[in-house]
C-alpha cells in the first residue's frame, strides 16, 4: 500500500477515513492493525479486497485475496460442504472434484465429518472454521480477517487462535488481522501496526520478537499489550482535544 486514502462524501460533510497509509505486508507475514473504533481499519481491509476503490494512493496484493468476517457469513441454505463448494466452482474446480476437495479442506480445519451438517447446527468457533476452509478454497496467498475471533467466547478464541497459526505455518500465508483486543494482536502476531483515530494514519509499528507458541496469558505478551495500550490511549486522548 503506497500514499493510500480513503474519502466519503464530498465537500464539508466528507468523512476522510485513511489519509496517507504507505505499508508494506511481507509474504508469510501475520501482519495485526489495531486502532480505536472508526479509524479505518476494516475500510483499509476493503480495499486491500478490491471491495471498495482508494481516494488516492495505489495497493498491489501480489496475490489472491480472501476476506473473512467478524460473522462466518456462510449461505444458511446450504450444507457447510456446498458453502465449500460453492467457492471451489466459482474459481472453475470441475464439478467431479469440488466434494472431494471440499471434505479435505475440512479435513484441514479439523471438521471431518461435518460436510452434511447445516450452518446453524454448527457452534460459532465449528462455523468460522468452515470461513477459513472456504477461504483456503480460493487458493488465498493473502487472508484479510476482520475480526474474525470477536465475538466468541475465550476459551474458543483460544483454540481458534492455536488453530490459525498452525494453518498460517503451514501453507505460507500472508495474513492481516483486524482486531479491537490488543491482547489478541500481541498473541498472534510478527507485526503489530497502530492506526490513528479516523482520519487513520499509521501511527507506530511493534516487532513481535516473541517465541511461538504463544499464551495470551504469558508475561511477554502481556507486557506487549500493555505497551501497545499505552500508545493506544495516548491517541485516543490527542483525537478526543482535536
Amino acid at each position: 500500500m503506497r500514499d493510500l486514502s480513503k474519502v466519503y462524501g464530498q465537500g464539508a460533510s466528507a468523512v476522510h477515513a485513511l489519509d496517507g497509509i504507505s505499508l508494506q505486508v511481507q509474504a508469510g507475514e501475520l501482519l495485526c492493525l489495531v486502532g480505536a473504533s472508526g479509524c479505518g481499519k476494516s475500510t483499509l481491509l476493503n480495499l486491500i479486497a478490491d471491495l471498495d476503490s482508494p481516494s488516492a494512493g495505489t495497493i498491489d496484493p501480489r496475490g489472491r485475496v480472501a476476506l473473512i468476517f467478524q460473522e462466518a457469513a456462510l449461505f444458511p441454505w446450504l450444507t457447510v460442504r456446498s458453502n465449500i463448494t460453492l467457492a471451489l466452482k466459482l474459481r472453475g474446480v470441475p464439478r467431479k472434484e469440488r466434494a472431494h476437495e471440499a471434505d479435505q479442506l475440512l479435513h484441514t480445519v479439523h471438521l471431518d465429518g461435518f460436510g452434511d451438517k447445516r450452518p446453524h447446527e454448527l457452534s460459532g468457533g465449528m462455523r468460522q472454521r468452515v470461513a477459513i476452509a472456504r477461504a483456503f478454497a480460493q487458493e488465498a496467498d493473502i487472508l484479510l480477517m476482520d475480526e474474525p475471533f470477536g465475538a466468541l467466547d475465550a476459551m474458543t478464541r483460544d483454540l481458534l487462535h492455536a488453530e490459525l497459526e498452525r494453518l498460517w505455518a503451514d501453507r505460507n500465508l500472508s495474513v492481516v488481522f483486524v482486531t479491537h483486543n490488543v491482547r489478541e494482536a500481541a498473541r498472534l502476531a510478527d507485526r503489530v501496526v497502530l492506526l490513528s483515530s479516523r482520519p487513520g494514519r499509521v501511527v507506530r509499528e511493534f516487532t513481535v520478537d516473541i517465541e511461538r507458541p504463544r499464551r495470551m496469558d504469558s508475561p511477554a505478551v502481556s507486557s506487549l499489550a500493555a505497551d501497545i495500550t499505552d500508545e493506544l490511549k495516548t491517541e485516543v486522548r490527542r483525537h478526543a482535544h482535536v
